[in-house]
């Protein structure tokens, strides 16, 4: 990148240089816009094709993959938890029960996790018969492979940081993209469309439309993926639990609790107990005179737990019977742990347990994902994932009609230097909310200031 300057020959007058400074603050936000487009727009692009099927995750196992998690349903009662894990490691030998997953609805499947050796296996049953539907490698699920794109997850560690730096050069794509819209004195109306798809002028509108349009969907879509992130999510749930806006704590008090956290031990505990310890079980006299997984689920049944809870089994002869559902009614979260000798509740944490903080998180991660107020949710969540996409595509025709030959096309700065050092300030002072991403703007800087040199030791 190099720190191409332009401008006009110096104009008199009040007005005159009034228009130069808008002008030149108009070309630095334009260069910043640019940058985070540049960067941010390809991750984007995945995000928004990867949410837009995960937000129709039922509706496609139920279509496409309707032959392992749909049965008939059958006047005879369900089969227990136990019988049915038995089925499933007749299944898979040599694997051991992890969890045992409860039927929806009437006529949706059961499901039993499995682990064998280094990866675990997904085992689907018809909870009537018994019969085993399908097995599956945990990893190789449709929706699994989905989630992970979405979460970036194949990238490695690194992935949460991406997700962070995203979500913060995505607030800075809206806040300078609105102000690259404001009309300014332009021609026609601020939202329509001039020309025809063969000039530049055309995208660009529209471009602007969709975003303004869809701007504030793409601002909640990257805050409400912030949570998951690796630096801005745990310090936010360090921060809330310890003012007591998270997690409960008081129903860990004086209680033994093991070292693993309930997301070693759930698949989805939700995101404000992830980290949570798991309470630990009194060790009878006689540790081989277990609860047994059939009672405890019939314990889960008679506390009132929603149907669809996943239920995993003890681990060690302190481990406990731990559930988690998470319907699409936000307020029958739940988690309970149950003591594995004698059925004790050790653990039963209700949404409305949690602190205003935690609840808000899990609102907004139901909506993001699509979960509330039925398809209205879903679509309009779908809609901000397209947008996206039309934002990114329209982007790159702007680039292509303008780029220039040998070049890459970036928007050059302003001549005035205040204002370049202003408008940057004010972009980092923007992503202060975002350390990893005013971490990657300063390498964008410095990157932009080592090829300003290399240019000027050119031309000398």
């Amino acid at each position: 990148m190099s720190l191409v300057v332009s401008g006009s020959a110096p104009a008199y007058g009040a007005g005159a240089a009034l228009q130069a400074s808008r002008e030149a603050v108009y070309r630095a936000v334009w260069r910043w816009h640019f940058y985070a487009g540049l960067l941010c727009l390809p991750f984007l692009i995945t995000l928004s094709v990867t949410g837009s099927l995960y937000l129709f995750k039922d509706e496609i196992n139920g279509s496409l993959y309707a032959y392992r998690t749909r049965v008939p349903i059958r006047a005879t009662s369900t089969l227990g938890p136990d019988h049915l894990i038995f089925n499933a490691m007749q299944a898979v030998p040599d694997a051991a029960p992890v969890s045992f997953t409860d039927p929806a609805k009437p006529g949706t499947a059961a499901l039993v996790t499995l682990s064998a050796r280094d990866h675990r296996i997904l085992v689907y049953l018809d909870p009537y018969t018994g019969h085993v539907l399908d097995h599956v490698a945990q990893d190789q699920e449709f929706m699994a492979v989905v989630r992970g794109l979405h979460s970036l997850a194949y990238l490695g560690p690194t992935a949460n940081a991406i997700i962070e730096v995203v979500a913060g050069f995505a607030v800075i794509l809206v806040v300078t993209g609105a102000y690259l819209w404001w009309p300014r004195g332009r021609d026609g109306s601020a939202v329509s469309l001039r020309g025809s798809p063969r000039r530049r002028v055309w995208w660009r509108d529209l471009h602007a439309l969709t975003g303004l349009l869809a701007g504030g969907g793409l601002l909640f879509l990257a805050l409400t993926g912030l949570p998951w992130s690796i630096w801005w999510g745990q310090q936010l749930r360090s921060w809330s639990n310890a003012a007591g806006l998270g997690q409960p704590a008081a129903l860990w008090a004086h209680r033994p609790v093991s070292t693993g956290a309930l997301r070693d031990r759930l698949t989805d505990p939700g995101w404000t107990l992830e980290d949570a310890p798991v309470p630990s079980s009194e060790p009878s006299a006689l540790p081989t005179q277990t609860l047994g997984i059939d009672r405890a689920a019939a314990i889960l049944a008679e506390r009132g737990m929603p149907h669809g809870y996943e239920l995993a089994l003890p681990v060690g002869i302190d481990g406990v019977y731990a559930a988690s559902v998470y319907p699409r009614d936000v307020t029958r979260q739940r988690v309970i742990a149950l003591d594995q000798y004698t059925g004790a509740s050790l653990l039963d944490i209700r949404f409305a347990d949690l602190g205003p903080v935690g609840r808000a998180i899990q609102y907004g991660i139901g909506i993001h994902k699509g979960e509330h107020w039925g398809r209205a949710n879903q679509l309009a969540m779908l809609a901000f994932c397209l947008a996206t996409i039309l934002l990114a595509a329209t982007a790159g025709m702007m680039w292509w009609k303008r780029r220039p030959t040998g070049g890459l096309g970036v928007p050059p700065w302003p001549r005035d230097r205040r204002v370049v050092a202003t408008v940057t300030l004010l972009v980092l002072g923007l992503s202060a909310l975002f350390p990893l991403t005013g971490l990657a703007l300063l390498g964008m800087l410095g990157l932009d200031l080592a090829a300003q040199g290399l240019r000027r030791r050119i031309r000398a």
